[in-house]
């Protein structure tokens, strides 16, 4: 049975994909394609020879679903401390749409992205320690990812407004040709380090910019906090 999405308001838009909460089930959401973003479209936007690639190798879900299959598979239930979940693909009533684990506060609301939660309490001592913390992990367990993106990651907080971790929800797989895993584990640490090295600048220089009183974009910004009432 096809899952109904078109009469619920997304909690969030990227560049390629939707976010809504899945119906029956609160802490997963579904990812569906942008209707106004085909991947036809997509694929004529890349120069050669991405360009000549198929369709398929353009599906943000596809890709998503495959990578993290792999990552279970080789790094086993541990990457789940700081990686959202993979549940699989569903049809919806606007696409195929990928089940992923919804990550909500303590309290019941979606968590803001690590973009969201410095334009709104820039960094505070628990954010900083969730992102040692994150770092940690990332270079410890040598978890392969594109660039670490503040609005890619998402920090869900406690009871008392603390925030308790950092969680990757997109951007993850190989970002070279070679994979990360071919390496020597020194190599793999080193590139991981670079990683968050990285997302360490990106955060440093987003406070810059808001401290100038430049105006962020929306990316990464909810759309609205996942409540019942919110998503109707």
């Amino acid at each position: 049975m096809s899952v109904r999405l078109k009469d619920q308001k997304p909690f969030a838009q990227g560049g390629n994909r939707l976010c809504f909460v899945q119906p029956t089930q609160p802490d997963r959401c579904i990812k569906v394609r942008r209707p106004d973003f085909s991947l036809e479209a997509l694929r004529a936007s890349k120069g050669f020879p991405k360009n000549l690639r198929p369709l398929a190798s353009f599906d943000d879900n596809l890709e998503e679903r495959r990578v993290m299959g792999q990552l279970d598979r080789r790094l086993g239930a541990d990457i789940y401390a700081h990686v959202s979940h993979c549940y699989g693909m569903v049809d919806t009533d606007l696409g195929p749409g990928l089940v992923s684990e919804l990550i909500r506060d303590s309290a019941g609301p979606i968590a803001l992205s690590l973009k969201q939660m410095l334009w709104e309490r820039g960094l505070t001592d628990d954010l900083q320690q969730a992102l040692d913390d994150f770092c940690s992990f990332w270079e410890r367990s040598c978890i392969p990812s594109r660039q670490l993106l503040p609005h890619n990651i998402v920090a869900p907080r406690d009871q008392q407004g603390n925030v308790q971790r950092l969680v990757v929800i997109d951007g993850l797989g190989e970002s070279t040709l070679l994979p990360l895993h071919w390496l020597p584990t020194r190599w793999q640490q080193r590139r991981c380090r670079n990683k968050t090295g990285q997302l360490r600048a990106r955060v440093d220089r987003f406070l810059a910019e808001l401290k100038a009183g430049k105006v962020p974009s929306n990316m990464g910004r909810l759309l609205h906090d996942g409540s019942p009432t919110s998503s109707s």
